[in-house]
């Protein structure tokens, strides 16, 4: 799954990015992005609208807050199968947590492109309760493997515009919601520092010691 997350750049920077034609929300930098906050997220396909929502929704199963959604059963969860129709989007970031067992002890690690370049997660929106949205996930890569079975799917410039297609998702969607390449991502173990989301400075990204 996807826990936290990292977007360091500011409104300017994703318009360029990702081609948003209208910003209905300013968006400032944040290092330990988490669940209840709300993200930056862009919308629409013949028109990208950059704003807000919160990230999670309401679990119609119970309380608390759904923040993934496994893309293998998009197409098959009534959650999620008709956002997947009408209702993507995008939530750019630059980096990744993911926690996993290493050295005999549970440890958080940051993943990011080696070019340290803005990219996109998958993401899927809907105004149930309150306006939310849920990040894509699929299989780990290479990298992320040893760490954690599941990484969020990735998105390019290319492969998220053909993700914001207004259109019915055509069959062949799956080839979108892959790992990204391992070969153009690093990663490090942080500290515990990310595990409070009250520490919210590019302290939190550093190699730990």
């Amino acid at each position: 799954m996807c826990g936290r997350y990292t977007r360091s750049c500011e409104s300017q920077a994703i318009v360029e990015a990702f081609g948003v034609d209208e910003v209905a929300a300013e968006v400032l930098p944040g290092f330990n992005i988490a669940p209840g906050q709300d993200v930056a997220v862009i919308a629409g396909s013949d028109r990208r609208k950059l704003g807000t929502l919160r990230w999670g929704l309401k679990n119609p199963r119970g309380s608390g807050l759904v923040i993934n959604a496994r893309a293998e059963t998009l197409a098959e969860r009534p959650m999620f199968k008709g956002l997947l129709e009408r209702r993507r989007c995008l939530i750019p970031a630059d980096g990744f947590f993911e926690w996993g067992n290493a050295a005999g002890a549970k440890r958080p690690h940051y993943f990011y492109r080696k070019d340290r370049r803005p990219f996109a997660f998958a993401g899927l929106w809907d105004r149930r309760d309150v306006s939310g949205c849920v990040i894509v996930t699929t299989a780990a890569n290479a990298l992320v493997k040893p760490v954690h079975a599941r990484m969020p799917v990735m998105l390019d410039p290319d492969a998220a515009g053909r993700w914001l297609e207004t259109r019915p998702v055509a069959s062949g969607f799956e080839a979108i919601l892959k790992p990204f390449p391992a070969e153009l991502m690093a990663g490090h173990a942080v500290s515990d520092l990310v595990n409070s989301v009250r520490n919210r400075g590019p302290e939190v990204v550093l190699a730990a010691e």
